[in-house]
């Protein structure tokens, strides 16, 4: 299908051919016919790519900050190429579009296939041929509503949006600066709502539209002295400022124009230094819009389809969409006067010619139509979706001996993927790169030309069954972990799978139920498939030579890990229990596994305490205490609530008069006998990613042993379970 990306390095807009996506649980596939483009939101993405890397750095002080702390933590190299890495991923453009469903994931009751809809959401409701979207960014489209008029509903939710938070009435005196598309269709709301409406603009173009649909406008130099005759001289109830500019100059209009205790609402992008005499006076009420309404920004309602109980949040984001499409519907609201031009997704990359100023003509609605759709009428003719393909039996891929190469399909396609895992891979001996599939497929599709795949897919399974693969590397997230590594094995691939193993015990039961199976001893060497989990810093060149320092000993060794995490909001994905598992079992089981990497056995037992949550934190600020058959101690400090700036990973170890040091993967400091060695590496921070892909490939081409044993693979997982049930019980666990 093509899609229209943006291209963060280059500041180009262009289409591209990608796969159809796939539809997870709670998502709909829908075919798009019309697409609205956002001359506010887009233009400054847009501009902002557009501008050198100096530029770039200059308008985002903030992002530069973060790139110097992290140069300062893990090397300039290792900084410079995950900078790159970063602006060089295309990003999906468009948040308001409309079509027809053509293919539902799980948990779609009250959707289905040729269902016409309105879709909502940055990421989601994209410029493309074909998109996948949440069930509550979505809004059933009744048939006398076109999809040109229906891709115009996100931003009429949020128009929809600021009106509601300025509590207008029946009778109501709005006014309305700057009337662009947010302006207009705020306006007609206001005007749907029995409100008295005035806009205000410097472009007396916009003034005649606004006229024309039958509403006062004045110009902005003639707005305080118009404001007596609408208001009676008191001023308007209510401001809604939709302007687009760094300026003050609309915050301090709507000062002047509200009435005593007015409410002014900013939905646009506007300069907000309020000039405190004239709204204390007042005593105005401003408020800055979110978005389209609650549940914006919240991954359980976007992503997880959870929805707010109507009795304690009426209108929520869709809810807002569902009451724009009525207004559509009755006529009270109509976006088709405002469309200026329409653009074929072939040509998509002239709308952003136009939206910027480089062809220095006017503009207002700006569609992208694509082709095979049409705009309005009867529902569209329901498209087959993509097919996946059959399934094939272990015995296809299988043979006799192990390969000659690794034969790689990976399975997930975001930034540590591309940023870290495929360079690793890239640079790794004797492997090939076959096939690359993420539920996007944008994705996958840039992964696939940055680094040479046959192909890219939206669908895991063409991956899984595919003959000509034979090991599969999961990079996807959390949850799918489990599912995806047995269905990988039981059709006979090898499978390297990024931490976590799994995040429920159930699923690692499974696992190592398949991995120990005694009556695979039947099977051909090449079947019986091989399981790495990316435990990557035991395998990092400084890990090897502590490891190596350490390997005389003939005593228990006390080791203490300490991890500077780094807060994350409490609604990340990973902080989930059903999605990332929460971060002791997400991302402490790599340092679970380091300990049990130095002491060379698995723990028999942890006892775990945490810092209280205080409804900030989510069991993230943790000491994790284990003990090790051979009476050796390991603790692990898990800590969110220190300084980002200060380095991540430090680890000591003392054992039988020596001592060891290894700070963030960048230097070690080894003691022994009176004499200190240091070695650091002052340009690039190796956590071994690289080595532990050479140590896989060469496992898989020789026929085994795997990098790391089953046991401590099944072991270090069950500590980390084991770790969050002490956290919880305030008891010590036995792991025996």
């Amino acid at each position: 299908m093509k899609q229209v990306i943006q291209n963060l390095r280059s500041g180009e807009t262009t289409v591209i051919e990608v796969p159809i996506p796939s539809p997870q649980k709670g998502q709909a596939l829908i075919r798009t016919a019309a697409s609205l483009v956002s001359a506010g939101t887009e233009r400054m993405l847009v501009e902002f790519a557009r501008k050198s890397l100096v530029g770039k750095a200059r308008s985002r002080p903030d992002l530069l900050e973060q790139v110097l702390d992290k140069a300062r933590r893990e090397g300039f190299i290792t900084t410079v190429e995950a900078a790159f890495n970063r602006l060089d991923q295309p990003m999906a453009i468009g948040y308001s579009s409309a079509g027809t469903i053509v293919e539902l994931g799980e948990n779609m009751h009250g959707f289905q296939v040729g269902q016409r809809v309105a879709c909502g959401g940055g990421g989601y409701a994209v410029h493309a041929e074909y998109a996948a979207v949440p069930r509550n960014l979505l809004a059933a489209l009744p048939e006398d509503v076109s999809f040109e008029s229906a891709a115009f509903t996100t931003l009429g939710a949020i128009a929809l949006h600021g009106f509601r938070l300025a509590r207008l009435q029946l009778g109501s005196r709005v006014a309305v600066i700057g009337l662009g598309l947010l302006g207009l269709l705020s306006a007609q709301i206001s005007r749907a709502a029995g409100c008295s409406v005035l806009g205000i603009d410097l472009d007396p173009g916009r003034l005649d539209l606004t006229r024309r649909l039958g509403i006062q406008a004045v110009l902005r130099k003639n707005a305080e002295g118009a404001t007596a005759g609408p208001t009676d001289g008191q001023g308007f109830d209510a401001v809604l400022i939709c302007a687009d500019t760094p300026s003050n100059d609309p915050v301090e209009l709507a000062g002047i124009i509200a009435r005593d205790r007015a409410f002014v609402v900013a939905s646009g992008a506007v300069g907000l230094e309020i000039p405190r005499k004239l709204y204390f006076e007042k005593e105005l009420t401003f408020l800055n819009s979110r978005s389209y309404g609650p549940g914006r920004y919240d991954p359980a309602y976007e992503e997880g389809g959870q929805d707010y109980p109507i009795g304690y949040v009426r209108w929520t984001e869709g809810r807002n969409l569902k009451a724009f499409v009525e207004l559509l519907s009755t006529g009270a609201v109509d976006p088709a006067p405002l469309i200026t031009h329409r653009y074929p997704v072939d040509n998509a990359a002239e709308a952003y010619h136009l939206i910027t100023g480089k062809d220095a003509e006017p503009f207002l609605g700006v569609l992208i139509t694509y082709k095979g759709t049409q705009t309005s009428g009867t529902p569209l003719e329901t498209t087959r979706k993509a097919p996946r393909s059959a399934k094939v039996e272990p015995s296809e891929t299988a043979g006799s001996l192990p390969p000659e190469n690794v034969r790689l399909g990976i399975l997930g396609a975001g930034n540590f993927a591309s940023a870290v895992m495929l360079p690793a891979v890239k640079k790794a001996p004797g492997i090939e790169l076959v096939g690359i599939a993420s539920a996007s497929g944008l994705s996958a599709q840039n992964a696939a030309n940055r680094y040479g795949f046959n192909y890219a897919d939206s669908h895991e399974d063409r991956v899984i069954n595919d003959p000509q693969v034979n090991t599969v590397a999961i990079l996807t997230r959390h949850h799918m972990h489990a599912q995806q590594v047995l269905k990988s094995l039981q059709a006979g691939k090898n499978v390297f799978c990024e931490k976590p193993l799994a995040i429920k015990e159930e699923e690692l039961a499974e696992i190592e139920q398949f991995m120990l199976d005694e009556n695979k001893e039947s099977l051909s060497p090449i079947q019986h498939p091989l399981l790495l989990v990316g435990f990557n810093r035991r395998f990092a060149p400084l890990a090897q030579k502590m490891k190596a320092f350490l390997a005389e000993r003939n005593e228990p060794l006390a080791a203490y890990y300490r991890v500077n995490s780094g807060y994350i909001p409490a609604d990340h994905w990973t902080q989930d229990p059903e999605q990332g598992g929460g971060r002791i079992i997400g991302e402490g089981c790599h340092f679970i596994d380091f300990l049990t990497f130095l002491t060379g056995q698995i723990p028999v037992s942890v006892a775990a305490s945490a810092l209280p949550d205080d409804g900030r934190y989510r069991e993230d600020n943790a000491i994790l205490n284990f003990k090790y058959p051979d009476g050796s101690i390991g603790t692990v400090a898990y800590l969110a609530n220190g300084d980002k700036t200060f380095p991540k990973e430090h680890v000591e170890v003392f054992c039988g008069g020596r001592i060891a040091q290894l700070n963030d993967f960048r230097s070690l400091e080894l003691v022994y006998a009176g004499k200190r060695t240091l070695q650091r590496s002052r340009f690039r921070q190796d956590k071994g990613h690289q080595a532990e892909w050479e140590a896989f490939s060469h496992a898989v081409t020789s026929g085994g042993p795997p990098p790391i044993v089953y046991d401590q693979i099944f072991g270090v997982t069950r500590a980390s379970f084991a770790a969050v049930q002490s956290l919880r019980s305030q008891e010590r666990i036995d792991l025996t």
